[in-house]
């Protein structure tokens, strides 16, 4: 099994929009398990959507899926503009 965590600044004021978001797009993922985390130490404004893949082939077809499904680019669209910058870390559970 993969954790797939993706770690991102939100610009002030925008984090609860940021997490809401994620937290809208995962629905569309019935089979996904996932969560959205926001701070409460730490760098201010940091919004964690992190989720579960079987594998590496499975995370990629739920990229892929996430690249061309019109819906989910939907719900997510103007998210770039709610944050500063972030970053993705995959996690092999041992």
């Amino acid at each position: 099994m993969i954790i797939v965590r993706n770690t991102f600044i939100a610009k002030p004021g925008m984090a609860s929009k940021l997490a809401a978001q994620f937290k809208e797009m995962s629905g569309a993922f019935p089979d996904m398990k996932a969560r959205v985390m926001t701070d409460l130490t730490g760098d201010f404004n940091t919004v964690v959507f992190e989720h579960e893949a079987e594998n590496l082939g499975a995370f990629e077809a739920r990229m892929k899926q996430y690249q061309t499904d019109p819906t989910l680019r939907d719900k997510m669209k103007g998210y770039t503009d709610l944050y500063r910058t972030g970053s993705r870390q995959l996690f092999q559970v041992m």
